[in-house]
């Protein structure tokens, strides 16, 4: 997920301007809105319930706005968890049929989200004891700055293939990932953008020889970790709604109702940082070298024209950061279920689903080929998609997974018609209301163990971290409730957590 920023004053490399958007946004539904930002350009489409629109503050609204009118946009949406942002609002979604924007998809490529439905009933894990000792598991087993992920035969060759080629069925018998779980993702291989992977194989060795990407084999082996910020790894007992339409998707989704699920979050490591770090650095350069002008004078708005060398070697980068995020995430589910095992032995585990929510992906959107950015947003295509031909959500639409926060529980939702409202993306998870500074500043770090201790929720930190404190986000209630109201979507189960791993540090 991309970082938050600190801070909401201006400076050279993010100017707000004077307009105030207060009052702005024009109501056209119980969780909907408009923003106008000129006659010749789409209204910004909002998403959420009064309580939600009253946390955007300023400075999104004025982000949003600059954005949506960068060039080439067509349209732009704001979901209930959008605040302020690297460039454009993180839960924000920007649609353009020409122009690629880096930073809708940030320094953490392909941040998504994964979910393991396991056998074990909800019984099993109620003695702390037992959770302490999956933590302890799951645990030896990430790899770590010192160390690959244990069992896995990570190296520099191993981690060029993973990010060359994804979720192939080679590399994915090279780690031991079941090969029935590729049917599960909502991606499993990127290519550059003539659908070649040698292409990117040669630009992975030229950034690798012109030292870009700097300690290729380190960064190979990070493989199998969740890494820093709000990255994590989530026990979860499943809570199947008690409606007809629930039961039945949960059934072809594979969730099981009072059985134990592991829910995750990470992204594409070291590697993502470093391949996007680079492509703003050169964007940047070729900008002030041709005279061109940021728009909105906003540095992080860099883009390159679909077509040119530019956009080119964005998404050949982009598409290598995707890869090793999604072999990231088949790892550490492998990890997972291993470690299980070793605690409570004869667990089986199947792959609910795996979806991104730092992406751009060109789709079809009322019968135009666009590029839809997704930042901290996640898919939503429902039943009968074309997209979904072929895939064994056709008839159903897709899982979409939603973090809340490990007090107040995360969801499974599937998204209804209604998606087309927001180029068929929603939230992706509750959003921050409070930057990491504020939580620090503010929140008391001894009531925010007692809350989880309350919710009998442990973690692997002795205190948990204040800056990812459940009151250092948005309400997730009302997040659900102004997708649902806004007819995005509908819940399908409710996930409460029963023990959370958070990694002290790293990229990501």
């Amino acid at each position: 997920m991309n970082e938050t920023v600190e801070s909401n004053n201006a400076t050279a490399e993010h100017p707000i301007g004077e307009l105030d958007p207060s009052g702005f946004i024009r109501i056209t539904g119980n969780a909907t809105g408009q923003i106008e930002i000129g006659e010749s350009r789409s209204p910004i489409a909002v998403v959420g319930t009064p309580a939600i629109r009253e946390s955007f503050g300023n400075s999104c609204l004025v982000q949003a706005i600059a954005a949506a009118r960068a060039p080439g946009v067509s349209r732009f949406i704001l979901n209930p968890d959008a605040h302020w942002g690297y460039g454009v609002p993180v839960g924000s979604v920007l649609v353009s049929p020409t122009h690629i924007y880096p930073s809708p998809v940030g320094v953490d490529i392909k941040c998504s989200m994964s979910l393991l439905q396991t056998d074990v009933p909800e019984e099993a894990v109620a003695d702390p004891t037992v959770r302490r000792q999956l933590i302890r598991e799951i645990e030896a087993r990430l790899a770590t700055k010192r160390r690959a992920a244990r069992g896995q035969a990570i190296n520099q060759e191993s981690g060029f293939e993973a990010a060359v080629h994804g979720g192939s069925k080679k590399v994915l018998k090279h780690f031991g990932i079941p090969a029935n779980w590729l049917d599960r993702c909502e991606d499993t291989q990127h290519t550059s953008n003539d659908g070649d992977h040698d292409r990117l194989a040669h630009r992975l060795h030229k950034l690798i020889r012109q030292n870009v990407i700097k300690d290729f084999e380190d960064k190979s082996k990070q493989l199998g970790s969740y890494g820093g910020g709000n990255h994590f790894g989530e026990c979860e007992v499943v809570r199947v709604a008690a409606t007809d339409e629930a039961k039945t998707l949960a059934k072809a989704f594979g969730l099981q109702d009072g059985n134990v699920a592991f829910l995750s979050h990470c992204g594409s490591r070291g590697l993502g940082h470093a391949l996007a770090t680079n492509q703003f650095l050169s964007l940047k350069s070729k900008f002030r070298k041709r005279g061109l002008a940021y728009p909105n004078g906003d540095a992080q708005l860099v883009y390159a024209e679909f077509g040119t060398p530019e956009a080119d070697e964005y998404l050949m980068d982009m598409a290598l950061g995707a890869n090793f995020a999604t072999m990231n995430h088949l790892i550490l589910n492998s990890i997972v279920l291993e470690a299980f095992n070793k605690v409570l032995p004869g667990t089986r585990g199947e792959l609910v689903y795996y979806i991104s929510h730092n992406i751009v992906r060109r789709e079809k959107l009322d019968g135009e080929l666009n590029w839809i950015h997704r930042k901290g947003a996640t898919r939503a295509f429902p039943a009968h998609h074309e997209e979904l031909i072929d895939t064994p959500y056709f008839e159903t639409g897709h899982p979409i997974l939603l973090p809340g926060n490990p007090r107040d529980g995360s969801s499974v939702m599937v998204a209804k018609p209604g998606a087309n409202l927001t180029a068929f993306s929603v939230n992706h998870g509750a959003g921050r209301r409070m930057s990491r500074t504020q939580a620090k500043a503010t929140l008391d770090g001894r009531k925010v163990k007692s809350s989880l201790e309350e919710a009998d929720v442990i973690s692997n930190n002795r205190n948990y971290p204040i800056d990812e404190a459940p009151d250092a986000y948005k309400d997730f209630a009302e997040v659900l409730k102004s997708v649902e109201q806004a007819g995005l979507a509908t819940e399908v189960a409710k996930l409460q957590a029963r023990f959370v791993i958070k990694e002290s540090g790293g990229e990501g």
